[in-house]
């Protein structure tokens, strides 16, 4: 027989904490069925109220207390150190989630062979969460569903069963209230097996301690920090290819008016081409940016890039490799330009003909040299990674 260790966090719960205690424990029976018994251990996240003295009535359920209050995500990883189950779950102290749907958790876990099952308020079942809230939930989804590459509908559920082996995969996680979308971010990137099973969601009992803005930008920067240390290209990607489609879009416009004979342009003109510059130089830069950082990622792990701007290396070789040869036809390309926007002028044009031709030139030499430094900087990293794969094959047939 196996247990599910089941955390109850709480910080200041008096009014709920006796009700959410009961509903638990009258799962116990339906968990048998699935051959598991329940340990229910409450975490006191250094309450100012009776939070514990009401907990310890219950003389089945196991009470931790926290001198100080150090945090929802802290509450709960001391709920896990302190755990014997083979399962491990969670739920938050203020009745908004149900207890009930325990059985229904774990036996989706046992047969689908999960590492992580998410109680998902988004999913259909239903729910008094208020409006910010969905707006904000379905925005972080969408967030990580981006990020992530799989579709992703609950990232913050206060309500989860996960295998206690996954806990090596899923550490570090913070010690806040972003403890939850940081859990989903590194499942998703350590590649566990994660489904969502439906829950209804009712209102909490007392006061919320969820602050919607302050915590909205913190679970926000939580995702977009995790991904990055997983898979950079893929953020960066995003955000180089819709500079470069803003710098390709004003580009064609401006050739296309250059090409009708204007040869003048108006202030708003002048403007979209600067920005388009920008957006061109900008667009290369962070996408550089990005496939260096998977080269770091990679090297910190030990391991080949398994990763790229589509979820999955799709290129072979990867496309940085051809940074080097590309960066150098780049400047080739704008210094010709310049040369012969330069024999155009000794032969009589106006300088109202070959700014654009300049203003590309300059732009082709500035991005090839970028490219080609990034390529070089992404060769040594290369290098390193086979350099330290090659010690540790050399070690382990020594020690053979």
């Amino acid at each position: 027989m196996k247990t599910l260790s089941l955390i109850i966090p709480a910080y200041n719960e008096e009014d709920g904490i006796a009700q959410i205690i009961e509903r638990a424990l009258t799962t116990q029976a339906a968990l048998r069925e699935l051959e598991l018994d329940l340990e229910v251990i409450v975490v006191d996240d250094g309450s100012c109220d009776h939070t514990a003295r009401v907990a310890t009535q219950y003389p089945h359920v196991r009470v931790i207390k926290h001198p100080r209050n150090r945090g929802y995500g802290a509450a709960i990883k001391t709920g896990f150190r302190c755990a014997s189950g083979d399962w491990l779950a969670f739920i938050d102290a203020d009745g908004t989630y149900p207890p009930e749907s325990l059985p229904n958790l774990c036996r989706a876990a046992i047969a689908q062979q999960a590492d992580l099952v998410i109680g998902s308020r988004m999913s259909g079942a239903r729910s008094e969460m208020p409006i910010t809230r969905r707006v904000g939930n379905l925005a972080y989804a969408t967030l990580l569903s981006l990020i992530g590459n799989r579709v992703v509908r609950d990232t913050t559920s206060g309500m989860r069963v996960l295998r206690r082996d996954a806990l090596k995969c899923l550490y570090p996680l913070s010690d806040g209230l972003d403890f939850t979308p940081a859990m989903s971010t590194r499942a998703l990137h350590e590649n566990l097996k994660t489904i969502e099973v439906p829950i209804p969601y009712a209102e909490r009992v007392g006061r919320s301690k969820l602050n919607v803005v302050r915590d909205g930008v913190r679970f926000t920067n939580t995702i977009v920090w995790t991904a990055l240390t997983y898979n950079p290209v893929r953020l960066l990607g995003f955000v180089s290819l819709a500079l470069a489609a803003i710098a390709v879009g004003v580009g064609l416009y401006i050739v296309a008016l250059r090409a009708s004979g204007v040869t003048t342009l108006n202030a708003w003109q002048a403007y979209a081409l600067a920005g388009a510059a920008v957006c061109g130089f900008a667009g290369v830069s962070i996408f550089s940016l990005g496939a260096m950082f998977n080269y770091l990622v990679a090297l910190f792990d030990q391991q080949p890039i398994k990763r790229g701007l589509f979820g999955k290396p799709v290129f072979d070789p990867p496309l940085d490799r051809h940074f080097g040869w590309l960066g150098i036809v780049l400047v080739i390309g704008g210094v010709s330009l310049s040369v012969s926007a330069l024999a155009f002028a000794l032969n009589g044009w106006d300088l109202a003909r070959l700014w654009l031709y300049l203003l590309a030139s300059a732009l082709l030499v500035i991005i090839g040299i970028q490219l080609t430094t990034f390529w070089l900087v992404m060769r040594v990293l290369d290098q390193l990674a086979q350099r330290e794969a090659a010690a540790r094959r050399d070690l382990e047939d020594a020690e053979n």
